[in-house]
C-alpha cells in the first residue's frame, strides 16, 4: 500500500531522520515523503541529510525553508555565515555543486490539486488567495533556477516590506514572498507580517495572531502542511497542520501519515539535539 508521510524540520539531524524512516518501515517502492523545509543547520549532519534526500529524490517532495535559503546565500557569496551555522561540510563537500543545484530546484510551495492540500515551510500570508500564492512561489522558483540567481538572492534579505500592496517593486514582491513562505508566524490585524514574536500563540494574543487564524481570501479550504514553528509544535487545526516538533531542540521528529491518514509517528531526537 502506498503511504505519504509529511515530516517537519530535520535541520541536519540525520540520525533522527534515519531512525524515523526505520520506525515507519519506509518502503522506497511504495512510500513517499512530504518535507516542510529546513533540511539543514543547527544539527550535526546537514551534509548527510542532503545526500540522503538526493538519493531518494524520486520519493521526496520537498520545499525550501529559511535555513536552506541561508545555505544557498552563503554558497553564492552574498551572505556571511553565522557563528552557530553547522553546514560548513556542505560547502566543502566534493559534491557541493550538485547539492546546491538540487536545493535551488526545490519549490517554495507544493500544491496537490487532486486532494486540495499544500506544503510550505512557514505559511501563506492571509492577504493572498491560493492562486496568488502559487504564482508567487513559481516566480521565486524561476528566480532561484535562473543564471542570475546569486545576484537575485542578494536582494532578498530584510524584513521590509512587511505589508503587501500593488505599489511594490518586483524585488520587494519577491522579498515579501520569501519572508512569507519561509518566516511567517504572526500577522497584525491588517495582515502585516510580524517577525518579532516567535513564541506559542497564547503568549501574544492581544498583539498579533497566527497567520492561519485569519479568514482566507475566497475562503479556500486547502489543507496546508507547514513547519518552522518549533514553539507551536506538532498541532492540527481545521485547515492546517504544523509539523515542526522541535527535533533539533532535543524533542521529536514526526511523520504524519496524510494518505491514507493516520496517527503521528515520532522518534526522540536526543542524539542530534543542540548542546
Amino acid at each position: 500500500m502506498v503511504t505519504i508521510y509529511a515530516i517537519g524540520d530535520i535541520q541536519g539531524c540525520a540520525q533522527s531522520f534515519d531512525n524515523l524512516l526505520e520506525k515507519i518501515s519506509f518502503d522506497h517502492t511504495n512510500d513517499f515523503l512530504w518535507l516542510a523545509g529546513d533540511f539543514v543547520n543547527r544539527g550535526p549532519d546537514s551534509l548527510g541529510v542532503l545526500r540522503r534526500l538526493i538519493k531518494m529524490e524520486d520519493n521526496v517532495t520537498a520545499v525550501l525553508g529559511n535555513h536552506d535559503l541561508h545555505l544557498l546565500a552563503i554558497f553564492a557569496g552574498v551572505r556571511q555565515p553565522n557563528t552557530d551555522d553547522t553546514f560548513e561540510e556542505v560547502l566543502k563537500a566534493s559534491d557541493s555543486e550538485s547539492i546546491i543545484h538540487w536545493l535551488r530546484h526545490r519549490p517554495l510551495l507544493h500544491y496537490d490539486k487532486k486532494n486540495d492540500r499544500a506544503l510550505v515551510h512557514a505559511g501563506i500570508p492571509p492577504c493572498w488567495s491560493l492562486e496568488q500564492a502559487k504564482d508567487h512561489a513559481n516566480d521565486l522558483t524561476t528566480m532561484l533556477t535562473s543564471v542570475s540567481w546569486k545576484n537575485n538572492l542578494k536582494e532578498m534579505y530584510g524584513n521590509n516590506p512587511a505589508t503587501w500592496g500593488p505599489s511594490l517593486t518586483k524585488q520587494e514582491r519577491r522579498r515579501f514572498s520569501i519572508n512569507a513562505f519561509t518566516r511567517i508566524r504572526y500577522c497584525y490585524s491588517d495582515g502585516t507580517l510580524d517577525f518579532t514574536h516567535k513564541g506559542p500563540p497564547r503568549t501574544h494574543q492581544k498583539i498579533v495572531k497566527p497567520w492561519y487564524e485569519f479568514v482566507r481570501p475566497e475562503n479556500y479550504k486547502t489543507h496546508i502542511y507547514f513547519g518552522h514553528w518549533a514553539s507551536l509544535g506538532l498541532a492540527r487545526f481545521q485547515n492546517c497542520t504544523c509539523l515542526d516538533s522541535g527535533c533539533v531542540w532535543g524533542r521529536q521528529l514526526t511523520a504524519v501519515p496524510i494518505d491514507p491518514p493516520g496517527n503521528p509517528i515520532t522518534v526522540l531526537c536526543d542524539e542530534d539535539a543542540l548542546t
